[in-house]
């Protein structure tokens, strides 16, 4: 664990982001620490090897971003996220890593991590997103942003409740839920009055309920009962 000092500011306008790196390779964490180094308007001014140095870096210097590797000794890049989150919430958290599975992407996402790269970004890219998680936005490398819009475009499974009724005696169910008799379904539906009985008979079968009261409280709870 290395603490680098504090050089100061570009220019009196725009501030230094001051970054504390944690990754558990030492050649890897030494290379990342040269190239953030490198980088113009970004100072290092910790490293760690652990999830828990990493943790203890931050507290004691407050930086803007934490740059962590998910997969680390002692606490992982999941729940050192989640412990900055509650000991230092201003700290932006950017996750750079080999994972680039939707597991770990979401999973980072949810501890409160607001960048997502794969190690082999470029430089630039970096940069960039060390600049954006610590301006407040969201960022992902090109790979895992495909798989954070392509899960929000896809719908989520929908289920309709009570698979065992066929459409039509769901409709009567979600009728009688919303407190109609037969006879007000019937005409609703353009049914006969003997036609929705046997359906509601039918219903209480498939249900295995006793009576037109339980099967309203079921159809009701499942969130049907709107005429």
């Amino acid at each position: 664990m290395t603490s680098i000092p504090r050089e100061g500011r570009r220019n009196d306008a725009e501030p230094v982001i001051r970054v504390v790196l944690a990754d558990d390779h030492p050649v890897v964490r030494a290379g990342l620490a040269a190239l953030l180094t490198s980088l113009p308007g970004i100072e290092v001014v910790g490293v760690a090897s652990t999830g828990r140095e990493a943790i203890r870096e931050v507290v004691t210097t407050r930086p803007d971003v934490a740059v962590l590797d998910l997969q680390m000794p002692d606490l992982d890049g999941f729940a050192a996220t989640r412990e900055l989150g509650r000991t230092a919430p201003s700290v932006a958290v950017l996750v750079l890593t080999m994972f680039e599975d939707d597991d770990s992407v979401f999973a980072a996402m949810r501890a409160g991590a607001r960048g997502y790269l794969v190690k082999g970004a470029e430089q630039e890219e970096i940069a960039r997103a060390i600049r954006a998680v610590a301006a407040g936005e969201a960022i992902f490398g090109p790979g895992v942003a495909r798989r954070v819009l392509a899960f929000f475009s896809t719908p989520p499974p929908t289920t309709d409740p009570f698979p065992e009724l066929t459409t039509r005696e769901r409709e009567i169910l979600n009728l009688l839920a919303a407190g109609l008799s037969n006879t007000a379904i019937g005409d609703r539906l353009s049914l006969a009055s003997k036609t929705v009985a046997n359906n509601v008979s039918t219903i209480f079968t498939k249900l295995n309920v006793a009576d037109r009261a339980t099967a309203i409280i079921q159809a009701r709870n499942a969130g049907l009962g709107n005429p």
